[in-house]
C-alpha cells in the first residue's frame, strides 16, 4: 500500500514537471524571438526590466528559463547589470503569480485544455499552431497533476510514521529548508516544488510552519540553479545569478528567523493551507523586490568588485558563449552560437588584416600570430559545429532549422578562409622572405587595393550574417562579380608588365598571381553567406540573381548560383 502511494505521488509530480516543460518549450518555440526582443527593449531602465521579468516568467512559467534569457543579454553586454538584476527580481515575482493561478480550483479545465491542445496539435500543419497546442496540453497536464497529487497524498494523512517524521522535521526548519532547496535543484523548477508543497499542505499532510520553511527552501534552491548553470560563463553573465542568490538568501534568512511571527501573519491573511503556501511564496518575493530595487546600484557595484572582468589569458580558442544549458531554449541557444560565430569572424578578419603586413615585410612574429589565430578558428569551428549539431536534436521549427544550417555554412566558410590565409598566404609570405623577392611598386599597390576590397566584403558578410538584410546580401553577391572582374583586370596588368621585361615583376610573378588567386578564393567563401538569404526570398534563379524592375536597365548582374553550404573558387 505504501509503495502504491509513493508511486502515485511520484507519477503525479512527474506529470507536473512535464506539463510545465511543455508550456515552456511551446511558448519559447512559438514566440521565443519576440520574447527576446521584448526583453531587449524593456531592459533599458530598472522598472521596465522588473516588469518584463514578471511578464516573461508568467508566460514561460519558469523563472529559470526567463533568467537564462536575461543572462544571455547580460553576457553579451546588451543590458546593464542593474537592469538585469531588476529583471530577475521580476522573474522571481512572476513565478509566484504562476503558483497563485495554480492554487485556484481549476481542475475542471484540465480535460478541456488537454483535449483542445491535442486537437490543435494533430490537425495543424503550421509550427506555431502546433506549439500553441503543446502549450494547451501542458497546462492541462499541470492542472491534472495537482488533482493527482492531492488524491495520491490523501492516504498519507493517516500515516503515523509520516506524521512522526514530519513532526520532527517541523522542529528543524533549517533542515526542512535545505531538503526543499535540494529537491528544487534536482527538479530545476521552484514552481513545481511550491505546487507540490501547496498540494500536500491542502490535504493536511504538512503543518503551517513546516510548509513555510519548505517554501523558503524552494526559493533558495530556485536561486541556486541559475548560479550552477552559468558557472562557466563570463563574469558579466555570472554576476546576475549570484546577485539574485545573495539577495534571496538574505531575505530567506530573515524570514527563517521570524518564522513563528510570519506564520501567524500569513494565517491571519488567509487560513486556507493551500492559499497559505501560495501567499507566502508571493509575499517573500514581493518583499525582496520592494527592499532591493532601490539598492540595485549598490548591489551592482559590489558584484563588479567581487567578480571582476577577467583578463584575456588562457586558451583563446575555448568558446565563451556556447551555453550547454541553453540548448533546450532554441532562441537563446541560437543567440549563443551566433555570438561565438561572430567571435570567429572577428578573428578571421584580424588574420586577413595582417595578411598584407606579412606580405609587405619580413616579420616572422606576424606569421606566428596568424598561425595561432588559425588554430583558434579551427577550435571555435569545431565547438560551434558540435553545439549546433546537439541543438538540432531538439524539436525545431523551420526558421530555426534554417538558421542552424546557415550558421554551420558560415562557420565552415570562415574556417576555410582561415586555412587559406594560414596555409597559403602565410606560406607565400615566408617564400617571399626566404628568396628575398620584392613586388613591384605597382604590383604591391594593386595587391593592397584588392586586399582592401576583399576585407570590406568580409566585414559586409558579418553584417549580412547577423541582420539577414536582403539589400546587403544583394550587394555582397554583386561584389563577387566585381572582385572576379577586378582580379581578371589585375592579372592582365601584371602580364603587361611582364611583357615589358620588368625584373621586379618577373621575379615576383608567381607569388603575385598566387596572392590574387587566394584573395579571390577567400572572397568566394565570403559571399557564400548571401545565397541562402536570397534563395529563400525568391531572388535567385538557377544561374542568375533576379534584378528588381528599377535596376534591370542598369546592366545584368553576372553571378553563379553556387551552393550556400560550400563556396567553390
Amino acid at each position: 500500500m505504501a509503495i502504491e502511494v509513493v508511486l502515485n505521488l511520484v507519477g503525479a509530480v512527474a506529470i507536473l514537471i512535464w506539463g510545465l516543460r511543455m508550456v515552456q518549450t511551446g511558448i519559447t518555440r512559438a514566440w521565443g524571438t519576440r520574447l527576446r526582443q521584448a526583453i531587449g527593449e524593456a531592459t533599458r531602465n530598472r522598472m521596465g526590466a522588473f516588469g518584463i521579468g514578471i511578464v516573461v516568467t508568467t508566460i514561460l512559467q519558469s523563472s529559470t528559463a526567463a533568467g537564462l534569457m536575461i543572462v544571455s543579454f547580460a553576457g553579451s553586454g546588451a543590458i546593464a547589470l542593474t537592469a538585469g538584476l531588476a529583471a530577475v527580481l521580476g522573474a522571481d515575482l512572476g513565478s509566484t503569480l504562476v503558483v497563485q493561478a495554480l492554487s485556484l480550483d481549476l481542475h475542471w479545465l484540465a480535460p478541456l485544455l488537454a483535449g483542445v491542445g491535442v486537437a490543435i496539435f494533430l490537425t495543424s500543419s503550421g509550427t506555431r499552431p502546433k506549439n500553441l497546442g503543446r502549450v494547451a496540453i501542458g497546462l492541462g497536464l499541470v492542472l491534472l497533476s495537482i488533482r493527482l497529487i492531492v488524491s495520491a497524498s490523501e492516504p498519507l494523512r493517516s500515516s503515523e510514521t509520516l506524521a512522526l517524521i514530519l513532526g520532527s522535521l517541523s522542529d528543524e526548519p533549517m533542515l526542512a529548508l535545505l531538503i526543499a532547496a535540494l529537491l528544487t535543484y534536482v527538479i530545476h523548477s521552484s514552481v513545481a516544488v511550491v505546487v507540490l508543497i501547496m498540494s500536500l499542505a491542502s490535504t493536511g499532510v504538512l503543518s503551517f510552519p513546516l510548509s513555510l520553511a519548505l517554501v523558503l527552501g524552494a526559493n533558495l534552491g530556485g536561486a541556486v540553479v541559475p548560479v550552477v548553470l552559468t558557472s562557466g560563463r563570463s563574469p558579466a553573465a555570472r554576476r546576475i545569478p549570484l546577485g539574485n542568490l545573495a539577495m534571496r538568501a538574505t531575505g530567506i534568512l530573515i524570514a527563517l528567523l521570524g518564522l513563528p511571527w510570519l506564520t501567524e501573519v500569513m494565517q491571519w491573511i488567509d487560513p486556507d493551507p493551500g492559499r497559505l503556501v501560495a501567499n507566502s511564496h508571493t509575499a517573500l518575493n514581493l518583499a525582496l523586490a520592494i527592499v532591493w530595487l532601490p539598492l540595485l546600484t549598490l548591489v551592482a557595484r559590489v558584484l563588479c568588485l567581487g567578480i571582476p572582468d577577467r583578463t584575456s589569458t588562457g586558451n583563446m580558442g575555448h568558446p565563451t558563449n556556447l551555453d550547454d544549458d541553453a540548448l533546450e531554449l532554441p532562441t537563446v541557444a541560437l543567440a549563443c552560437a551566433a555570438r561565438e560565430t561572430l567571435r570567429m569572424g572577428d578573428t578571421v578578419e584580424s588574420m586577413l588584416t595582417r595578411t598584407m603586413i606579412a606580405l609587405r615585410g619580413d616579420d616572422e612574429a606576424v606569421r606566428r600570430a596568424v598561425q595561432a589565430d588559425d588554430d583558434m578558428v579551427d577550435d571555435l569551428h569545431e565547438a560551434i559545429k558540435v553545439y549546433l549539431t546537439r541543438m538540432s536534436r531538439e524539436e525545431l521549427d523551420e526558421k530555426e532549422s534554417n538558421r542552424i544550417v546557415d550558421m554551420l555554412a558560415f562557420a565552415t566558410n570562415l574556417e576555410h578562409i582561415g586555412d587559406i590565409i594560414d596555409k597559403n598566404l602565410m606560406d607565400l609570405a615566408a617564400r617571399k622572405c626566404k628568396h628575398h623577392v620584392s613586388f613591384s611598386t605597382e604590383g604591391m599597390d594593386e595587391l593592397e587595393d584588392f586586399h582592401r576590397q576583399v576585407l570590406a566584403n568580409l566585414r559586409l558578410s558579418l553584417s549580412v550574417f547577423i541582420s539577414g538584410d536582403l539589400e546587403a546580401a544583394r550587394e555582397l553577391l554583386r561584389q563577387k562579380s566585381v572582385v572576379r572582374a577586378t582580379e581578371y583586370g589585375l592579372v592582365e596588368r601584371h602580364f603587361a608588365r611582364l611583357e615589358g621585361r620588368r625584373p621586379d615583376s618577373m621575379e615576383s610573378s608567381s607569388l603575385h598571381l598566387d596572392v590574387l588567386r587566394d584573395l579571390k578564393r577567400i572572397n568566394s567563401h565570403i559571399t557564400a553567406v548571401a545565397y541562402p538569404i536570397l534563395e529563400r526570398a525568391g531572388l535567385l534563379t538557377d544561374s542568375r540573381l533576379k534584378q528588381s524592375n528599377d535596376r534591370q536597365n542598369n546592366g545584368a548582374l553576372q553571378s553563379e548560383h553556387t551552393s550556400f553550404r560550400s563556396s567553390p573558387c
